[in-house]
């Protein structure tokens, strides 16, 4: 009888074991926080001497900060390039169909939790169930499908609308508390998981909690730099406290450049001149909608203990697009085989292995290209009103960006050879288009 009672209580105490188990560390959890139209000189580690960001500076100080990081020039089309591995000629940014595949889905597949706070932006702003984040591979989705332009959200979670505000100053730290809640009490313990915080801020019209309100150095821009900063340290701390540091993958980045056309924004916004404070793009030319550096060159700071080494910085050229090919090889699930993926696997890069990483070239959007050093783009821009430069002429232009990161020297008709080149590559890219619908694997 003793025995018998032993062996049943020895089952039970393996079935617990088993229950409580933690999950397979092979696969590392993945937390990616995405902001809007930050730019690259915003922050203290990417050379602002107004913003007061210790959190992102210790994050920077903790992972590999990245100089030459790219995503997209707006909104939508960046998120449709970071969610799909396809440039915005493919995925069609805010226009996104249901047919694309995300990493979201493909990730889930291999046995990954899933969850999107904040800002969705690919279904054209509108509640179209077969876009919004739940067909689209996430499990759990807070925010909202568009951006605060006119400075009122509307909210969903899942699929079911959730009120909305215009307190533009409370979202970063409602979309804190929704990441916070997600870990520590709806996701499963035992499972992997890929939380994306995608927030509103810092796109206009912006504002900051009245804790943080008229505290900076850098106006009320500055202000609501600072607070996604100490936001961004409240769910890093939950990330240590449950003890999910070491095998979570940390990526910071933001969607493009920084608002910085001041006239256009004041008038078609609404408002009075010189009431808004805008981002900073350091030595970067022009921000936001741009073809330049400004417009889609992009902070990047990636943590991982142990793995991704620790107060590095790389110069290696790295894109959002990189995340769906990365995130298979990390997660182990394949990448899809019937449609263009723009996207290369950039593991060995950040695991130290291959200081250069596997790209070596980025595409402006249709108006040029850049391999190695070298950047060309076409005479004839096709860039959003905002973020036209009037002063500029009608001309190619090529630039060696080693020398001159601002894009100050036009030196086309100095290497006609190199122009050739890479307007080869640049229509090669072009090329490589899906034409005919795509099906969605299941």
């Amino acid at each position: 009888m003793r025995s018998i009672l032993g062996l049943l209580l020895g089952v039970l105490l393996i079935q617990h074991t088993l229950a409580a188990a933690p999950q397979d560390q092979s696969q590392p959890n993945i937390l990616v926080i995405f902001t809007d139209d930050q730019g690259w000189g915003d922050l203290a580690c990417y050379g602002n001497e107004k913003n007061k960001t210790p959190r992102m500076d210790q994050l920077a100080r903790e992972g590999t900060r990245f100089t030459q990081f790219y995503a997209q020039p707006v909104c939508g089309p960046s998120r449709s390039a970071l969610l799909t591995g396809r440039y915005p000629l493919r995925s069609l940014g805010w226009g996104m169909p249901a047919s694309e595949i995300t990493w979201a889905e493909l990730i889930t597949k291999a046995g990954y939790q899933t969850a999107c706070i904040g800002k969705w932006d690919v279904s054209n702003r509108k509640a179209i169930v077969e876009r919004m984040p739940n067909a689209q591979g996430f499990q759990y989705y807070f925010g909202a499908l568009g951006a605060n332009d006119g400075g009122k959200v509307t909210f969903h979670e899942n699929n079911t609308a959730a009120g909305s505000t215009t307190d533009m100053g409370s979202l970063t730290s409602l979309y804190t508390d929704k990441a916070i809640e997600y870990l520590e009490n709806v996701r499963d313990p035992n499972k992997p998981f890929v939380l994306y915080v995608a927030h509103t801020m810092m796109h206009t019209i912006i504002d900051a909690s009245d804790d943080f309100r008229g505290t900076s150095e850098g106006g009320l821009y500055g202000d609501v730099v600072e607070e996604f900063d100490f936001e961004t340290g409240r769910l890093l701390d939950t990330i240590d406290e449950l003890k999910l540091r070491d095998n979570t993958i940390v990526i910071y980045t933001t969607d493009n450049g920084p608002w910085n056309q001041d006239a256009y924004t004041n008038k078609k916004k609404g408002h009075p001149e010189g009431s808004i404070f805008w981002g900073e793009s350091g030595p970067l030319r022009n921000g936001k909608g741009s073809c330049y550096e400004g417009g889609s060159r992009a902070p990047c700071i990636v943590r991982w203990p142990g793995r991704v080494s620790a107060g590095k910085t790389s110069d290696a050229i790295f894109a959002t697009v990189d995340f769906l090919p990365t995130f298979a090889n990390l997660a182990d699930f394949e990448v899809p085989a019937d449609r263009k993926i723009d996207g290369v696997d950039q593991t060995s890069l950040l695991l130290g292995t291959n200081k250069q990483g596997n790209r070596d070239n980025y595409y402006y959007q249709g108006n040029g290209v850049r391999q190695g050093k070298w950047k060309y783009l076409i005479a004839e821009q096709s860039v959003y009103g905002y973020a036209r430069d009037l002063e500029r002429p009608v001309v190619e232009e090529l630039y060696n960006l080693d020398r001159d990161i601002g894009e100050t020297n036009n030196l086309a008709s100095r290497h006609p050879e190199k122009v050739e080149m890479l307007k080869i590559l640049m229509n090669s890219i072009k090329a490589d288009n899906t034409i005919k619908p795509v099906q969605k694997l299941r």
